[in-house]
C-alpha cells in the first residue's frame, strides 16, 4: 500500500482515482497525502464497498457505484494519478455468502455486484461443454478444463445444477488429476468463473484505455496485479504506449509520440508477503502520461 501510494501521488493539490475503493485502505492513505485543495475519485462494484466509502467524512472524496472502466466519464485530462488494485478484494473472499471461495460453504455467485449480472451458478447451469471449458481454460489456465466442464455437465444431467461452492470444489478435484504442491485442486476453476462473471480482463482493458485520456501530462498509472493475466494485460499496455507508434499505412508520415514511460515494476517484499500470504504472486508497474 504505502509503495503504490508514494508512487501515485506526486501533486498534493491533484485530482486522483482509487479505482477499485475495496474497503478503502488506499483511499484513506491518499487522502492523507493531498492538500486541502487535492481531490479522490474512487469506483467500486461491490454495494458493500460503496456503502463503507459513504461513511468517510471528507469533502475531497466521493464514491462512485461503477466499474472502474467508468472512469473515462471523467473530463479528459483532469486526473494527476489513477490506482488500480485488481482483482477481488479480501472482505469479499473472506464472506461466504459472496461465494468467492473454495473453502468456504456458500452460495455459488461470484458477482462482485450481486445486485446485477449472472452469477457463477446461474452460467454453470446452462453453459454447453465447450463454453465451460474455454472459460476455465483460458481464465484459469487450467488444463483439465475439458474433464471439468463434462463433470459438471454430467453432474448438472443426473443431479441438477450445482448451486454451492463445496458441490463445486468437490467435483472439480474429482476431475484434476494432478496439482502443483499446496494449491488446492479449485484454485483455477474458481479463478476463472470469477473473471468471466465480472468481465474482468474486458474491464481492466477498457479502463486501461480510458486512462490514456483523462491523465493529464505527468499523470501517474499505478496498477497492482495478482496473476499472470491481469499483468499481461498491463505489461503489454504500458510496453505499446511506451514507445513511438509508426502508421504502417502512412510509412513515410512523422511517428506518433509515445503516450506513457514505464517507471517501475516492484514485487512485495519478503517480511509482507510473511505478513500478507494473499500479497505473494502481487506485481505493481507504474508509469507516467508523458506531453503527447
Amino acid at each position: 500500500m504505502n509503495e503504490a501510494v508514494d508512487a501515485l501521488v506526486t501533486k498534493p493539490d491533484g485530482t486522483y482515482v482509487d479505482a477499485t475503493f475495496g474497503r478503502g485502505g488506499h483511499s484513506r492513505l491518499i487522502l492523507s497525502r493531498l492538500s486541502p485543495l487535492g481531490r479522490l475519485v474512487a469506483f467500486d462494484k461491490d454495494p458493500e464497498a460503496v456503502a463503507a466509502g459513504n461513511a468517510i467524512e471528507d469533502p475531497r472524496f466521493e464514491i462512485r457505484h461503477q466499474g472502474f472502466a467508468a472512469l473515462g466519464e471523467l473530463q479528459a485530462g483532469s486526473v494527476a494519478g489513477i490506482l488500480m488494485d485488481l482483482g477481488v478484494s479480501s472482505p469479499q473472499i473472506d464472506n461466504p455468502a459472496r461465494g468467492f471461495s473454495f473453502r468456504s460453504e456458500g452460495p455459488l455467485d461470484m458477482r462482485m455486484d450481486p445486485t446485477r449480472g449472472t452469477s457463477a451458478a446461474e452460467f454453470l447451469a446452462t453453459a454447453p461443454v465447450d463454453q465451460m471449458a474455454e472459460v476455465i481454460r483460458d481464465y484459469g489456465e487450467e488444463r483439465f478444463a475439458v474433464p471439468i466442464a463434462k463433470a459438471i455437465a454430467a453432474r448438472r444431467q443426473e443431479r441438477g445444477p450445482l448451486a454451492s461452492t463445496s458441490e463445486l470444489a468437490q467435483l472439480v478435484a474429482g476431475a484434476v488429476r494432478t496439482r502443483e504442491p499446496g494449491q488446492d485442486p479449485a484454485t483455477r476453476t474458481f479463478q476463472a468463473l470469477r473473471i468471466f462473471v465480472n468481465a474482468e480482463l474486458e474491464e481492466l482493458q477498457e479502463a486501461l484505455n480510458a486512462s490514456l485520456n483523462v491523465l493529464q501530462p505527468e499523470g501517474r498509472l499505478v496498477v497492482i496485479s495478482f496473476h499472470s493475466l491481469e499483468d499481461r494485460i498491463v505489461k503489454q499496455f504500458i510496453a505499446r504506449h511506451s514507445r513511438d507508434e509508426v502508421d504502417r499505412r502512412a510509412p513515410f508520415a512523422a511517428p506518433r509520440a509515445m503516450k506513457l514511460r514505464s517507471i517501475e515494476r516492484v514485487k512485495p517484499t519478503a517480511g509482507e508477503v510473511a505478513a500478507n500470504p494473499r500479497a505473494r504472486s502481487a506485481i505493481m508497474r507504474v508509469a507516467q502520461r508523458t506531453q503527447a
